[in-house]
């Protein structure tokens, strides 16, 4: 008779997908945030990378209250699309590049234990973006990771996106470096798009006016027994 033990294999903890906490704390914070994550999406959007917006992070397997929730964050090197939470130990890599849209009552966190936890998780690039100007004075900051230990940012560079970041008014705004051209936000695009396509419309009534001109005068030859064809 085959006796069935039980599985003593632990069962593998839930690791929740949210806390219930707002997105952001104020219009400014979220608005900055829903950007660059979009503009960094598009950007990315036929690379191996995904970018996630607000999600949290899990950096030790077992433990789900290690974990901490980037504004945004870009991973490479794995599957594109969404995730409902991201696990260093099941994707495989860490983000490479993580914005925090700081804000008063979040910039000792910022600048405190977030900064050591991506900088001991290996995270190349940590940015800080203050859309309000209340306690960056430069608005944006930046650090690169040199061996274990982060350095500020001097160039405006992110050398992981390969793009160079400035500052524009409450947002950020994104220059490739390989061409200089600037990442469209979405109402800018929608704006590019209005212009192209009055462009084109107005191409295509001037180009039925010649058209038209030219039946004209065709039909007026003929009128006159002259063959429209030989002029």
């Amino acid at each position: 008779m085959t006796t069935l033990l039980p599985n003593l294999q632990p069962a593998e903890p839930f690791y929740p997908t949210g806390d219930g906490a707002p997105v952001a704390e104020t219009y400014d914070h979220f608005y900055v945030l829903a950007i660059v994550l979009e503009v960094l999406r598009q950007f990315l959007v036929d690379r191996q990378a995904t970018v996630l917006g607000n999600q949290f992070l899990y950096y030790a397997q077992g433990f789900p209250r290690l974990r901490t929730a980037p504004d945004v964050m870009v991973i490479f090197d794995v599957a594109p699309g969404g995730r409902d939470n991201y696990k260093i130990w099941e994707e495989g890599q860490v983000p490479a590049v993580i914005f925090e849209m700081t804000s008063e009552s979040t910039r000792k966190q910022d600048e405190g234990f977030k900064k050591t936890l991506y900088e001991q998780l290996g995270v190349q690039e940590y940015w800080q973006f203050d859309p309000r100007g209340e306690w960056l004075p430069e608005q944006l900051r930046g650090y690169r990771l040199r061996g274990e230990a982060y350095e500020p940012i001097t160039d405006a560079q992110s050398q992981p996106l390969q793009l160079r970041l400035a500052v524009d008014g409450k947002l950020i705004a994104f220059y490739r470096l390989d061409n200089g051209e600037k990442l469209l936000i979405p109402d800018e695009l929608a704006a590019a798009l209005s212009q192209q396509t009055a462009a084109r419309q107005q191409a295509e009534a001037q180009a039925e006016q010649e058209r038209q001109r030219a039946e004209r005068l065709a039909a007026r030859l003929r009128e006159l027994g002259e063959d429209p064809e030989v002029f």
